[in-house]
C-alpha cells in the first residue's frame, strides 16, 4: 500500500501530455518500451537522448553516402593502417625471423648425428665388483682423513691463563700445516 501511494505521488509530480499515435505504432512502441526501460516516458527519453548525443536525425541516412559517416570510417581506416604499419608488421617480421632461425637450428641438429658408440654390457657380478671397489676406496679415504684429523687434533693443547680466557695452542710447524691444508683442499 505504501509503495502504491508513493508511485501515485511520483506520477502527480509530473505533468503528462497526450500524443495522438496510430494504434499499431503505439502497441509496437509499448512492446519496445518494455524491452528497454520501465516506462514509456523513459523509453522515449532514452531514444531522444541517443539522437541528440550522436547528432542524428531519423531522416539521416546512416549508409556510406553520408559525408560525416565517411569521415568517421576514413578515420578508423587510417588508425588501423597506422597500427598495421607501426605495430603489426614489425612484430610479424621479428617473429618470422625468429621462426626461420629456429627452423635453421632444428635442421642443423637433425643433420648432426651424435654417436655415443655401442654401450658395453656388463654382468651383474661385474657391476657388484665395481661398486664394491668404489666403496672400499671411499672407506680408505675416510679412514686416512680421520687419522690425519686425529693426528692434527692431538697436536692441539689447551693453554690455561690466570687472567682472561683459555686458548688453544697448535704445536705444528708452518710447513706441516700448509701440507695438511693442501692435501685436504682446505
Amino acid at each position: 500500500m505504501i509503495f502504491y501511494s508513493k508511485m501515485i505521488d511520483d506520477y502527480r509530480k509530473y505533468k503528462f501530455s497526450a500524443i495522438s499515435i496510430k494504434k499499431e505504432i503505439a502497441s509496437r512502441f509499448r512492446r519496445f518500451s518494455k524491452e528497454i526501460s520501465k516506462s514509456n516516458t523513459e523509453a522515449l527519453e532514452s531514444m531522444l537522448n541517443f539522437f541528440e548525443m550522436n547528432d542524428l536525425s531519423p531522416e539521416d541516412n546512416l549508409g556510406v553516402k553520408s559525408e560525416r559517416t565517411n569521415k568517421r570510417i576514413n578515420a578508423v581506416i587510417a588508425i588501423l593502417k597506422n597500427i598495421e604499419k607501426h605495430q603489426t608488421k614489425p612484430t610479424t617480421v621479428m617473429l618470422q625471423s625468429l621462426f626461420e632461425e629456429t627452423i635453421k637450428v632444428e635442421k642443423e641438429e637433425e643433420t648432426e648425428i651424435l654417436d655415443f658408440g655401442t654401450p658395453k654390457l656388463i654382468t651383474e657380478n661385474e657391476e657388484l665388483v665395481y661398486y664394491k671397489q668404489k666403496y672400499d676406496q671411499i672407506n680408505e679415504q675416510h679412514f686416512c682423513l680421520r687419522n690425519e684429523i686425529t693426528g692434527f687434533l692431538n697436536k692441539v693443547k689447551i693453554e690455561k691463563r690466570a687472567f682472561g680466557k683459555n686458548y688453544l695452542l697448535l704445536n705444528l710447524s708452518i710447513k706441516d700445516f700448509e701440507k695438511f691444508r693442501k692435501k685436504n683442499d682446505v
